[in-house]
């Protein structure tokens, strides 16, 4: 625990350590020190660990300089309010004011996350033939209202973030 400064990952490392006595020592005996052999061999599958901790986050740290994650037109779309990931612009479109709360998620589950009727109804802790009407109805009033799924801009963009956001955290649930 000392090395590593987890208690759960030092068990861990116990665990390994004993699990490989049980398969090494019906072989070679039990040696003179069962519980210095234990701790010796934690503490060098904790040192492995470490090693391995190090590389990782020296690799990840490589990448990340080489990457280039965002250009300056990126930076500058985004200070616009333009959306650049395409399935992200595609949740804000469905998300439209002209709907309710619950049948702008539902609607959006079903046609961009792909979720069954059934699945959005465990989410919502509700019966399944009301998602259902729910779905068809949020399809009818947009159709009614004659709204035009384009990506909001300024203060509807703002206005539409809660529930896109209340939609991305249900399609990780």
């Amino acid at each position: 625990t000392r090395m590593v400064r987890d208690v759960g990952l030092a068990e861990d490392l116990a665990q390994d350590a004993l699990v490989i006595a049980l398969e090494r020592w019906p072989d070679s005996g039990i040696p003179d020190n069962p519980g210095g052999w234990l701790m010796a061999a934690s503490k060098r599958r904790a040192i492995d660990f470490l090693r391995r901790s190090k590389l990782r986050d020296r690799k990840y740290e490589e990448v990340g300089r080489s990457a280039d994650l965002y250009t300056e037109d990126d930076l500058e779309a985004a200070k616009d309010g333009e959306i650049g990931d395409d399935l992200l612009r595609l949740i804000f479109m469905t998300c439209h004011p002209v709907l309710s709360r619950e049948a702008r998620i539902a609607l959006t589950l079903r046609l961009l996350g792909g979720l069954t009727t059934d699945e959005i109804a465990r989410a919502f802790f509700a019966a399944e033939p009301t998602i259902a009407q729910r779905i068809v109805r949020a399809k009818r009033t947009l159709r009614e209202a004659g709204a035009v799924f384009e990506v909001p801009s300024g203060s509807e963009l703002k206005e539409r973030l809660a529930t896109v956001l209340e939609v991305i955290y249900l399609l990780f649930n």
